[in-house]
């Protein structure tokens, strides 16, 4: 069974989805991939596994970093799915660039190289915002670069963890 609920947050609405034991999706208003892969026949429910996320992100957007972990599943490419378990790697209030993210992908995969586009597309398909993420991947030069729910949305998350952003949506190390 495939269950949906709506968060409400300060940045904005968030669509939640699971299944009976892992949360599944994880989207903000707007988003380009906005609830992308629901099934249709989708129940909404107030879950477990719904309530948990949401005491995470009533932790999260109170500016506090949670210290729990939620339970996911994950659907994509194999490519995919190691950018986005990379991505758990990224802690609270940091950062990494895209072509950090792809050095560390590329020796995952056991490659010289790995394009920073090639990172960059899967981290904008990444279903499950803010736990996995995507929102600290930046571009080399500190500048705040995509994000599928909008660049606003991307600057008040990082703000929130703490981080200094300059008025040229730059962040000060």
């Amino acid at each position: 069974m495939k269950f949906i609920y709506e968060y409400k947050s300060f940045i904005s609405k968030i669509l939640l989805a699971s299944d009976e034991n892992s949360l599944t999706g994880l989207w903000l208003e707007g988003s380009k991939y906005y609830g992308k892969g629901l099934d249709v026949n989708s129940l909404y429910r107030e879950t477990d596994i719904i309530k948990l996320t949401k005491s995470w992100l009533d932790i999260y957007f109170s500016g506090s970093k949670p210290d729990f972990n939620i339970p996911i599943k994950l659907t994509g490419t194999n490519f995919n799915l190691i950018v986005w378990m990379e991505l758990l790697n990224i802690s609270y209030g940091t950062t990494r660039s895209y072509g950090q993210v792809a050095k560390k992908v590329a020796s995952k995969l056991s490659k010289k190289a790995m394009s920073a586009q090639a990172i960059g597309r899967a981290v904008g398909e990444n279903p499950i915002s803010i736990i996995i993420p995507c929102h600290r991947v930046i571009a080399s030069n500190g500048d705040l670069r995509g994000y599928s729910a909008g660049l606003d949305k991307k600057l008040q998350l990082l703000r929130l963890e703490g981080l200094n952003i300059d008025e040229k949506l730059r962040v000060i190390v």
